[in-house]
Formats: C-alpha cells, structure tokens, sequence
C-alpha cells in the first residue's frame, strides 16, 4: 500500500476516535447533570420549610379554653337580645356580639388544639367566676322586666370579666397569636362597655356599676 494511503487511512482513524471520545464526553456531562438535578431536587425537598413551631405556655392555654365557654355565654344573652329587647342599639350591638364572638370561639378552639397538639399543658387563670364575669345565668334574662335594662346590668359585667381575662394573658402568656386576640377582645369590649354605660345612663340615670 502507498505511503500516502497509509497517512490517509491513519489520520481518518483518529478523526473517528477523535469523534467517538468527544461523543462519550457528551453523554458523561448529560448523565452528570442529571444526577445533580435528582441530587438538587431531593435537597430542595429536604430544605423545604417546616410549619413554624408552637410556642406557648399553660396561661395561653387556659385563656383560651377558659373563653369558649366565657363568648358562648355572652353569645345566649345577645340572641336574646335580639329576640326580646326593645331597643335597636341593643339589638344591633347583640348582632355584633354574635358574629365576632363566634368567630372568636372559633378561632380560639383551633388555637386550643395545636398548643394541646405542641404538648402544652393548661394551667388555670387564676379567677374567680364573679372575676371573670361567669357568675350570672344568661338564662335569667327570659324572665327580666324590664328586659333592657337587665341586659346592661348582665352584659357589662360580663364583658369587664373577659377584659380582665385577656390582660392576664397579655401579662403571663407567650403565643404571640393568642396575644394578639386579647389584644382585640380588650379594644373591642372597652368600647363596647363605654357604649352600655352612655346607654345606662341615658336610659335609666344610673351607669350600671351603682346598681351593682
């Protein structure tokens, strides 16, 4: 064979291989990134952020299951309100009543639950019932006369109880959440109070505090 076949078929043989390791290259790198994708993807999964912590302590827990029971029974005078009072500032005040204290209720029972879920043990608040406004029967009021009247003389007490309730939570509580809704329950039921008491005094000469 001719020497200049030879040099032909030689460099031809190494363009091919030359090709062939570029080829292998290829698909080494693409094999790689893949791997780096599964290998990013399962970090990413594990790097995915977890629900945030609980924080709490017993009085967080204690003010909430303590209030439940405190709206509902704010929640049966001012449906009874709404049925028998003969005022309408009363009745639109019960209507209030009703709609954010239910959502309250609400609220406070889901909060219940993930600091019971958290392990977070209920301590009590410290109160007595005539404290926290819970001494009188909603109940009596079927009987009241006049209606109006006995509704405010409930009422004020009871919202004054769950003012006092919320400041011990804002004191010695830690949820931040929780916090907050005492926060509310205190603006909202400070001017509700307010409100009462102008109606007492308008209506029947007295605030309401002199009568008790």
């Amino acid at each position: 064979m001719p020497g200049s076949i030879r040099a032909g078929l030689k460099r031809r043989s190494r363009r091919l291989s030359a090709r062939r390791l570029l080829g292998a290259l290829a698909v080494a790198l693409a094999l790689a990134a893949c791997g780096d994708e599964g290998t990013a993807t399962q970090a990413s999964k594990k790097a995915s952020p977890q629900p945030p912590k609980v924080t709490g302590n017993g009085v967080d827990r204690a003010f909430v299951t303590e209030m439940v029971p405190h709206h509902r029974s704010a929640v049966e005078m001012a449906e009874l309100a709404k049925r028998h009072s003969e005022r309408p500032e009363i009745k639109q005040l019960s209507q209030e009543i009703i709609v954010a204290q239910n959502a309250e209720i609400e609220r406070m029972r889901g909060l219940d639950q993930r600091l019971a879920d958290a392990g977070v043990a209920k301590r009590s608040l410290g109160m007595t019932a005539h404290e926290m406004g819970t001494h009188m029967d909603p109940g009596a009021l079927r009987r009241a006369e006049p209606f109006d009247r006995a509704f405010l003389d409930m009422m004020i007490p009871h919202h004054e109880g769950a003012i006092r309730m919320a400041k011990i939570q804002l004191e010695r509580g830690r949820n931040r959440t929780i916090g907050r809704l005492a926060g509310r329950i205190v603006k909202a039921q400070t001017n509700e109070i307010a409100l009462m008491h102008q109606w007492r005094i308008q209506w029947y000469g007295v605030t309401g505090h002199e009568h008790h």
